[in-house]
């Protein structure tokens, strides 16, 4: 079990670390369309879906590390006026609803992207990116955030870490 978890985290990890890199790449090309617009009086053609595409991936591939760390939005104040045995039944609800919400997402998630790379769609602009490409950011992240509530759900299960578990305590 804490192979699992220990791999899932550093899956997530790599999300992590992918899903800022996506985000820096969006920097360099708005700086990239500033550059051509305003110094060069140059048309941008593919930079605002690019930039678009990006950070929308950044989002979807960067969230199983945000679960990771805790990084989410908590309503926390029902469990901490609650005793353990009840605080610890209403996180396990709360990661296997979580669960099934994440699995159903990167399922539908996966059949549009498959659908988009086997119709071979291409976007509407003159840049005309295949959207597989960018599509590909819901099963990938999705199925990690899967996985990573999985993870989850699993060290609660078995005691490694607490329910509602403040910032840092989450991983053991």
């Amino acid at each position: 079990m804490d192979c699992f978890i220990r791999g899932v985290a550093a899956v997530s990890k790599i999300c992590g670390v992918v899903a800022a890199l996506l985000i820096a790449l969006s920097v360099l090309v708005i700086c990239h369309m500033v550059a051509m617009r305003y110094f060069l009086r140059a048309p941008t053609i593919w930079q605002t879906e690019c930039v678009t595409y990006a950070l929308i991936a950044a989002t979807l591939i960067g969230s199983p590390y945000v679960l990771l760390v805790n990084g989410h939005v908590n309503m926390d104040i029902v469990p901490l006026i609650v005793g353990p045995r009840i605080r610890w039944w209403l996180a396990v609800v709360a990661a296997v609803l979580s669960l099934g919400f994440c699995v159903a997402l990167a399922i539908y998630g996966f059949q549009f992207w498959h659908e988009a790379w086997s119709k071979d769609w291409h976007s509407d602009s003159l840049w005309r990116p295949p959207l597989w490409l960018p599509y590909a950011a819901l099963p990938v992240g999705l199925g990690v955030l899967a996985l990573q509530s999985a993870a989850g759900l699993a060290a609660l299960i078995t005691g490694r870490v607490q329910p509602f578990a403040a910032h840092g305590e989450a991983q053991q």
